[in-house]
């Protein structure tokens, strides 16, 4: 089952869901209304005011948002973008959702594999002494050279196919000391999840992912009803680590060609600063994997 009909009962459509959360999130002063007297019992935008925003009748928009009605034309999924607000990431979200609900189907896709290519695998150990991993779409940390894995203090205890960046980020003990601005960290990451959640949103590698986080962490679960599919960039990251101390790093993600929606992450320092020598520092001191038995030879 999706994240969302766990949440709904199965209602609606991720179109009707994400109008719907930016919808009750826009006040009537941002979208350039006056406020009447009396009392609104809702801070967002009234249905009936959204439409007529748009320029379209309210029955229409109340299918729209219900999810009886799955085929918007552009001008229209187009007007509610600008009635809405959304920005130019947001805007391209809804035209992919709209996109979507017009030739839904139900039969769930097969996940990805988690294979991580041996060239890439020698990429990792190449760039040390940088930290560096290879993480899926939903965020699994495929592979990592050893100060790729030790940056995340504490995520080598547990077994490697339950090592997730978002995991690690609501309910690893670790994890909130770990990050010196860990609120963004962990809206831009629900807001990768959200934006995936869109568009393939009966994933089996997300939707176990997302019912776990949506059961254990209420957090999670309150930054995960904003609908936010776009977080902030990071360039530079702080850790706070138990082992280097605080340490500042450059960041650069990239998506790796031929491969099932897998990501490179590396950290960056410049040389002969505190910063690189903490980095090195953790490079030497990263626990090494075990060597693989050596095949016997025959005689």
């Amino acid at each position: 089952m999706a994240p969302d009909q766990q949440q709904s009962g199965g209602s609606g459509t991720e179109l009707g869901r994400f109008l719907r959360a930016r919808r009750t999130q826009l006040t009537p002063r941002e979208a350039g209304l006056t406020l009447g007297p009396g009392l609104r019992r809702t801070p967002g935008l009234r249905r009936e005011e959204l439409a007529t925003l748009a320029g379209i009748s309210i029955d229409y928009y109340v299918r729209l948002e219900r999810g009886r009605e799955t085929r918007p034309s552009p001008s229209v999924v187009d007007a509610l973008a600008r009635a809405l607000r959304l920005d130019e990431d947001e805007h391209a979200h809804l035209r992919t959702l709209a996109a979507r609900a017009a030739r839904y189907a139900p039969e769930p896709p097969a996940p990805p594999g988690r294979t991580v290519r041996p060239h890439l695998r020698l990429l990792l150990e190449t760039l040390r002494p940088n930290p560096a991993y290879v993480a899926s779409r939903g965020l699994d940390l495929l592979a990592a050279n050893p100060g790729g894995l030790a940056l995340f203090a504490g995520i080598d205890d547990w077994p490697a196919r339950q090592r997730n960046i978002a995991r690690y980020l609501f309910l690893h003990p670790t994890g909130r000391e770990l990050f010196d601005d860990w609120d963004d960290q962990v809206r831009g990451c629900v807001a990768r999840l959200r934006a995936l959640a869109g568009t393939d949103p009966d994933a089996p590698d997300l939707t176990q992912l997302v019912g776990e986080l949506l059961l254990k962490s209420e957090e999670f679960a309150r930054l995960w009803e904003r609908y936010d599919v776009r977080g902030r960039a990071h360039t530079r990251k702080t850790f706070h680590h138990p082992v280097v101390g605080t340490l500042t790093l450059g960041y650069q993600g990239m998506d790796l060609e031929g491969t099932p929606g897998q990501r490179l992450n590396v950290y960056l320092a410049e040389p002969a600063t505190p910063d690189h020598d903490a980095m090195l520092l953790l490079d030497l001191t990263a626990p090494r994997p075990a060597a693989e038995p050596r095949a016997e030879r025959r005689g």
